[in-house]
């Protein structure tokens, strides 16, 4: 497996514009929450039953959503620990705004997910026409779990965390 290191740096060759990366740390995010909206509201009754009712409300958080982000993780956990620490604890936020969606119903959560995804791939594109660059997960798929990362990182820097 690629070093970390090499995954941002591919992934930046395709976000130079300062543009298409000002979308992108205000769209990738956006995307991923939705992509666990979506992920939410498909109907996992069948996993939550193999935790006792005694957890009640907890059984909520065993889903579709829940298992992308453990599975997610661990490639994030091979890349590098501090990564992984960084996109769990936003999955965590994530999934804590989206529970409080999801109360309103699961209608209003798809709807929203939907909608929001569809718009913020429109100017994920749009950036990528900016920038004059095919978006990187036209190479590899493992891209689309790049970029998140690649946001984070620019927090890390900041910050003073090395990954």
């Amino acid at each position: 497996m690629k070093p970390i290191e090499q995954w941002l740096s591919e992934y930046a060759d395709s976000h130079q514009n300062k543009i298409n990366k000002r979308i992108h740390w205000i769209m990738v995010p956006t995307i991923m929450f939705t992509l666990l909206g979506m992920l939410w509201s498909i109907p996992s009754g069948s996993i939550q039953s193999l935790l006792p009712e005694s957890l009640g409300q907890a059984r909520l958080f065993l889903n579709w959503a829940t298992i992308f982000a453990l599975v997610t993780g661990i490639f994030y956990l091979r890349l590098s620990i501090p990564m992984f620490i960084g996109m769990m604890l936003m999955v965590v936020v994530m999934l804590s705004g989206i529970y409080y969606i999801a109360l309103s119903g699961v209608t209003a959560l798809i709807s929203i997910s939907v909608g929001v995804f569809v718009v913020a791939w429109i100017f994920q594109f749009i950036g990528h026409t900016i920038e004059g660059k095919k978006p990187s997960f036209f190479k590899d798929l493992q891209f689309l779990l790049i970029g998140p990362a690649w946001c984070l990182s620019y927090f890390y820097k900041k910050i003073g965390i090395s990954y």
